[in-house]
């Protein structure tokens, strides 16, 4: 699944002006409309009119120390919420995705939660209280076409809500053989750690540095869970999802994984919070990737 290629705009409203408040999202020329609530104010968001439209629905939280989630449906998500979920004690968040013209129908809405729950399935970085598989409905191959279409822009607004559930980071090796610029390949990166003789390969391209699959890891997190990276947060995912696989003395990425920075690959890499920009250096030489960075920036000012 790949969120629409050219670029958008998001527009968020904080309805009570706090940032860890309820808010909607909406983006321009998309027919849907996103409302979060932090579960604190589940009362008042469930009084809003859009609650009480069909749509779907996620409840967010954490059980047993990791991430848990509910995806569910329904012709009023007020109703459900109230009737179905208010006895759910794990839960701390809601996201309540309807059309804000309220011109989704039931099926619509079936076809979307089976397809959520399959993406996230897929992806595999939160577990689903989800009991079962819900079967796709019947749709014309019209309505099929545009309900793939909605939940392209839900998949692209809820990353941007830090809402992580459905967003992948493993890269196909193909991923990796097209070239950041004409002419030459991405640069490449490694970072050793003598002692335990572990070795890791990175990739940067298309904006995000991609650790190689077959790259190396400490065996668990030595590190004190106290950081507020949470890094070890991630490493704990990445065990728990098969990225990481045991390999006696050491791990070994399975897959290529794709990170948002150098100090969070470099952290998964170490077991601990690691200065990624120092501690990364350009494959065949000597240069941090932060040398390389400042070179690369000053090149860039003098081409300008």
């Amino acid at each position: 699944m790949h969120s629409p290629s050219q670029g958008r705009s998001l527009e968020l409203f904080f309805i009570d002006g706090k940032p860890d408040g309820m808010l909607t999202a909406e983006v321009f020329n998309w027919t849907g409309h996103v409302l979060v609530a932090p579960r604190t104010q589940i009362a008042d968001a469930l009084k809003r009119a859009e609650a009480g439209y069909t749509g779907v629905y996620l409840l967010l939280g954490e059980h047993e120390g990791g991430p848990l989630a509910y995806i569910g449906e329904g012709e009023s998500i007020s109703k459900r919420i109230k009737d179905h979920d208010l006895g759910k004690d794990w839960w701390t968040k809601a996201v309540m995705i309807t059309s804000a013209a309220n011109n989704l129908h039931k099926a619509h809405v079936q076809y979307l939660e089976a397809r959520l729950i399959e993406e996230a399935k897929s992806v595999g970085r939160v577990q689903l209280e989800n009991a079962n598989n819900p079967a796709r409905p019947s749709l014309s191959e019209a309505d099929q076409a545009n309900m793939e279409a909605f939940l392209e822009y839900i998949l692209m607004v809820l990353p941007a809500l830090r809402i992580d559930a459905f967003l992948e980071k493993k890269r196909p090796n193909t991923s990796l053989e097209r070239p950041t610029f004409p002419g030459a390949g991405p640069p490449t990166f490694t970072l050793f750690l003598k002692k335990e003789n572990i070795k890791a390969t990175a990739i940067l391209i298309e904006g995000e540095f991609v650790v190689q699959a077959g790259s190396m890891a400490r065996k668990s997190w030595v590190g004190t869970k106290a950081d507020k990276t949470h890094y070890w947060r991630l490493y704990d995912e990445l065990v728990t999802q098969g990225v990481l696989i045991d390999k006696g003395t050491h791990r070994v990425f399975s897959e290529n994984y794709a990170f948002a920075s150098t100090s969070a690959a470099g952290a998964i890499v170490n077991g601990r919070s690691t200065a990624g920009p120092s501690a990364w250096r350009l494959q065949g030489s000597d240069k941090s990737y932060k040398d390389w960075e400042a070179d690369k920036l000053r090149e860039d000012l003098d081409d300008a």
